[in-house]
């Protein structure tokens, strides 16, 4: 899995602000631990499901080489209390979280003001 495979250690595993629900965050890539080449990604087995008022993405990271699994990704999204929450956690992307406010303007960000 990814613990076995060729990441990049120059770049954050911690993404702040970034969730992606789909695609691979290219940076932390070095090598496949299987075949040692860099190649493009392959998403596999990807699944789209609804768990209490939440929706969640998960597939796999995939070496088009040889196919060998690199990581497990790992979305979440959902409205809670007026503000969209979204998360992401992969062993080859990272993890990041963010939250936004359904309202034009954020009630958060004007208490920042004072």
């Amino acid at each position: 899995m990814a613990s076995d495979n060729i990441l990049n250690n120059s770049y954050p595993r911690c993404l702040g602000h970034t969730c992606l629900e789909s695609g691979s965050y290219l940076m932390n890539f070095a090598s496949c631990a299987h075949c040692n080449k860099k190649e493009l990604i392959k998403i596999h087995n990807k699944e789209e499901r609804e768990e209490e008022q939440e929706q969640v993405i998960t597939y796999q990271h995939l070496c088009q080489n040889c196919d060998h699994v690199i990581a497990e990704h790992e979305y979440r999204f959902c409205v809670e209390e007026g503000y969209q929450e979204y998360q992401m956690t992969c062993l080859l992307c990272g993890s990041g979280e963010d939250s936004i406010s359904v309202l034009p303007d954020d009630p958060r960000k004007e208490m920042d003001l004072f």
